[in-house]
């Protein structure tokens, strides 16, 4: 299975590998306290609710190294 930012945020957080990926980039995503809301969203959709603190930037990172995975 191949990951990226259309991937669930919940997907994502519940491989380690891909979790260390969104930790890499994101240091302390795993454990926002409104994290759980998002669970079910693609990590791109929730970035526009993230209120800035996912910026694309960002998002590009994280696509290029879920790409190495």
């Amino acid at each position: 299975m191949s990951f990226s930012t259309q991937s669930k945020l919940g997907d994502l957080l519940d491989n380690a590998d891909t979790k260390a990926v969104l930790e890499k980039h994101m240091p302390g995503i795993a454990e926002h306290p409104q994290i759980a809301m998002g669970r079910g969203f693609p990590l791109a959709v929730v970035a526009n609710f993230s209120g800035g603190a996912i910026t694309p930037a960002m998002l590009e990172a994280v696509d290029a190294d879920l790409a190495k995975l």
